[in-house]
């Protein structure tokens, strides 16, 4: 076990398991259908304290939020690092061909800040 940055493990392009499954987790999460299940068990839980239920029952419901939300901590933390890079890369690229074209060249830097930003994705 590596505790490298999440993108620059593996090789350039290249999707792990676990990114892949942030990737449909972050994407279910920011969903109308999973605001509906925090609603739900938020719902559950207060009825569950309004009946008095037996305090099993309550721990069960608490412990269900805690679980939830320690997933969706990872989750974001994992979105939010994965953003971050992809950002810096990019400011990176733009930096580098900024210096290059101030020295009237066209090089390896342009080339870099084409793919950074998907230009030849827009054509």
């Amino acid at each position: 076990m590596t505790f490298a940055h999440p993108a620059e493990k593996g090789r350039p392009g290249r999707i792990g398991r676990f990114e892949k499954l942030a990737e449909l987790a972050s994407n279910f999460t920011s969903s109308a259908a999973f605001s509906v299940v925090c609603l739900l068990l938020v719902a559950g839980f207060l009825s569950i304290h309004l009946t008095h239920l037996s305090t099993s029952w309550q721990h069960l419901a608490g412990d269900t939020m805690t679980a939830v939300s320690l997933l969706l901590l990872a989750l974001l933390k994992n979105s939010e690092r994965r953003a971050e890079h992809a950002v810096q890369r990019k400011l990176d690229a733009i930096a580098a061909a900024l210096l290059d074209q101030q020295q009237g060249e066209r090089n390896e830097a342009s080339r870099d800040l084409e793919k950074a930003i998907g230009m030849e994705e827009r054509q």
